[in-house]
This record gives C-alpha cells, sequence and structure tokens, in this order.
C-alpha cells in the first residue's frame, strides 16, 4: 500500500510539473519575425540553416533575393530557380510562411525605377517565386505592395511590404561629392495608387503591432547611395502619415546595404519612436570594415553576413519588442529592446 501510494504521488507531481513547464513556455514563447536581403544565386544559402534553427514564424525577403540585372526574363526566371533550389532554402519552405518585396537587382535593373520596360514581366517572376496564389490581390494591381495579416492567440500583427520601385522617380547621379546621387527634391518613390492604398491599410488597421517593410532605408540619412532621404518629400510625407494616424507599434525594416544597423529617430505627433532595422548581406556584405556616419544610430554597425530577427512577446498590455542581428553561424551579433510601453 505504501510503494502504491508513493508511486502515485510521483505520478502527480511529474503531471504537475509537466503542465507548468508547458504553461511557462506558452506565455514567455515570442512570436519571431526573421528578414533579409542581397543574396547571389550562385553562392551557397549556409545562413538559411541559422535562419531555420530560430523556427521562425514569419520569413521576409526585402530585396535582392537574387542578383538579375537583365532585361532578358530567362536571366531572372534562371536566377530565380537556382535560389529556391537550394537545400537550405527548400528546408525553410517547408516550416515557415514567407512573403517578400523586390529592390532593385531583382527588380531587373541596378538603381532602378519606373521606366524599367520589363516591371510587368518581372513582377510576374517575383510572384512566382514567391508562390502568390494567382487569384491574390497583388497580381492585380501595377507594382508588388502588400499587407499580409498574422494571428497570434487574441494578437494581431500586420506586415506591410512597400514597393520602393515600380511608382519611383529618377534620380540624377552626383559627380561632385562622395554621394552616388542628388536627392530629387520633388520627386515620388510610392506613387499616388500606393500612397492611398497604405493610407487606407494604416486608417483601417486593427492589428496591434506593425513592421513596415522598404527595400531601402528609411530613416538614416547620412550614407550617400540609396535611400528615402533622396526622396525628401516622400520621406517626410511618409513621417506625416504616421503621425497623423499614430498607428499601434509600428516599426520599419529595410535591407539593401551590405550591412546591418538600428536607426531610431522621434517623430513629432508619433508617441514612440521610429526605429528602422536594416538587416542586409546573406552571401555577401562590404570587402572591408569602414566607417559610415549615420546620427541615428542605436548601436554598432554591422558588416558580417547578417540576417534580423524581430520578437514580440505580450506579457504586458503592449508588446515587449527584441531585435536580433545574427549571423550565418546564429552568433548574436547585437540586440536592442524596446519597450512601448
Amino acid at each position: 500500500m505504501k510503494l502504491n501510494f508513493l508511486f502515485i504521488l510521483l505520478i502527480v507531481v511529474i503531471v504537475a510539473c509537466n503542465k507548468h513547464e508547458k504553461s511557462t513556455s506558452t506565455i514567455t514563447n515570442p512570436i519571431t519575425i526573421a528578414f533579409g536581403s542581397c543574396a547571389h544565386s550562385y553562392d551557397s544559402l549556409p545562413i538559411f540553416n541559422a535562419i531555420s534553427k530560430n523556427k521562425p514564424d514569419v520569413w521576409v525577403w526585402l530585396g535582392d533575393i537574387m542578383y538579375g540585372d537583365s532585361h532578358d526574363m530567362e536571366v531572372l526566371k534562371h536566377k530565380y530557380s537556382l535560389q529556391k533550389a537550394k537545400p537550405e532554402y527548400q528546408a525553410l519552405m517547408s516550416s515557415t510562411k514567407i512573403i517578400g518585396i523586390w529592390d532593385d537587382h531583382d527588380y531587373g535593373v541596378n538603381d532602378g525605377g519606373k521606366f524599367y520596360s520589363e516591371k510587368e514581366q518581372s513582377k510576374t517572376l517575383l510572384l512566382d517565386f514567391l508562390e502568390v496564389p494567382t487569384d491574390d490581390l497583388v497580381r492585380n494591381h501595377p507594382g508588388v505592395y502588400s499587407q499580409h495579416n498574422y494571428t497570434f492567440g487574441d494578437k494581431l500583427v500586420k506586415i506591410i511590404l512597400l514597393d520602393t520601385r515600380y511608382f519611383r522617380d529618377t534620380l540624377a547621379p552626383d559627380f561632385n561629392s562622395t554621394r552616388r546621387y542628388i536627392p530629387n527634391e520633388e520627386g515620388d518613390i510610392l506613387g499616388k495608387e500606393q500612397w492611398q492604398w497604405l493610407e487606407q491599410v494604416l486608417r483601417n488597421s486593427k492589428a496591434d503591432f506593425h513592421i513596415v517593410g522598404s527595400g531601402i532605408q528609411v530613416v538614416a540619412d547620412e550614407q550617400g547611395y540609396e535611400k528615402w532621404a533622396n526622396f525628401p518629400k516622400s520621406r517626410q510625407r511618409l513621417f506625416n502619415l504616421l503621425a497623423s494616424i499614430k498607428p499601434k507599434p509600428l516599426m520599419l525594416i529595410s535591407g539593401d546595404r551590405h550591412m546591418a544597423e538600428i536607426s531610431k529617430i522621434n517623430i513629432p505627433g508619433l508617441s514612440y519612436p521610429l526605429y528602422d532595422f536594416t538587416s542586409s548581406g546573406l552571401t555577401h556584405t562590404w570587402g572591408m570594415a569602414r566607417d559610415e556616419p549615420n546620427r541615428y544610430r542605436v548601436d554598432s554597425l554591422i558588416i558580417s553576413k547578417n540576417f534580423g530577427l524581430i520578437k514580440l512577446n505580450w506579457q504586458k498590455a503592449k508588446p515587449e519588442v527584441t531585435l536580433e542581428i545574427r549571423d550565418e553561424r546564429d552568433k548574436l551579433l547585437q540586440r536592442t529592446k524596446i519597450d512601448y510601453q
């Protein structure tokens, strides 16, 4: 009798411990959004093993999925097929929802904008690579901007992907400074239709957290390459739109730069700082270390191959957000915590 009693007591204790562990895991397990950009088709993708190890709920391509740089659609199609066939990417596809946007090289022309002649055909190739259903709304409007809603329990996360190529005005080269281009003071990035769509999406949003993806950096304005600051009216229009609508917590993600950094700016009228998390260089980054000014950078600049992780945790009324930059061995290179309370 004593042995039976002790056996039953042991079983009760084990069950109670298992219930406690399961409950704790459910509460603390974060929602994980992974993203990155810039991957050569002819290089291997070992970094995707590290990405898969983090078991992201969503993977977001932020452009330069491959380097097509051609008006020949067979070239772009072939390079997409090389990327998709890689076993590391296939493994991620089998376990994770994948969405994305293009930047210039997968669009088809370096630093290209609205005058690229093959943009409709290139759009079809991108959406086919991402396996976007044929009846999806994105296939029926100009450009490849889109919104994606993900429900986690009673929380809604909205990812908005902006097209910074299809409608973008032209930039003139700058031969008199270290900048690549002269800012286009009157030019636009998104185009009338996409601006209207973005405003409607944000005004009607019921999401608890928003992530807005852009192929090029939004906040950083001192670097001499592609950036929203090359179109100052568009950049300010975006900031004014956010200040006017005041969405629930929103952050930006960007790519393109072959490095990683986190930038932060305070927008008058917006109750929280606006972060722009840049991750770029899945297969390649800068050839050598150098300094680059960014008055909005919150930590150091990272030049190693990298991907970004956004971890959302709702143990309080508003999300606790952790931003991580990791390398191809899954080594943590930088961590930034944001408390939206």
